[in-house]
């Protein structure tokens, strides 16, 4: 049985590894133009070649050009960069209203006497009430 399951393996290879001849030919003439020797192992290995080259090819074509624009989905290069802004715009307006609200709970816990109002939740300007002399 191990011997059968061997011959089947080494026909599977043998199949793979014979030579065949593929010659292009001047129907008119006769005359061979090319001749390739070839082997199925070795059309498998190039066509497998040629498809990821294709796919490496069409993916870098599609990443670092515009036609990335058209896939659906990714939006436009405006939107994008208006997206960037309003992200901006959108941490500095919480940052802004997370300082305000540790202010005026410093300032209602000073009112209530509970704490002293710290000094770096302080960095908001605060009005000057006093007048200078004139």
């Amino acid at each position: 049985m191990p011997n059968s399951e061997q011959q089947l393996q080494q026909s599977g290879f043998k199949r793979l590894t014979n030579r065949y001849r593929m010659v292009i030919m001047n129907d008119h003439t006769y005359e061979e133009i090319v001749t390739f020797k070839l082997t199925r192992l070795s059309v498998y290995i190039v066509s497998c070649f040629v498809f990821i080259l294709l796919v490496g090819l069409t993916t870098a074509l599609i990443s670092f050009t515009p036609l990335k624009y058209y896939i659906p989905g990714y939006g436009t290069q405006a939107e994008r960069r208006e997206l960037t802004r309003l992200k901006s715009r959108t941490d500095s307006l919480e940052r802004t209203i997370r300082d305000k609200d540790a202010y005026w709970e410093n300032v209602k816990n000073v009112l209530s006497g509970k704490a002293e109002m710290m000094l770096d939740t302080a960095l908001i300007t605060i009005p000057n009430l006093e007048q200078s002399p004139e």
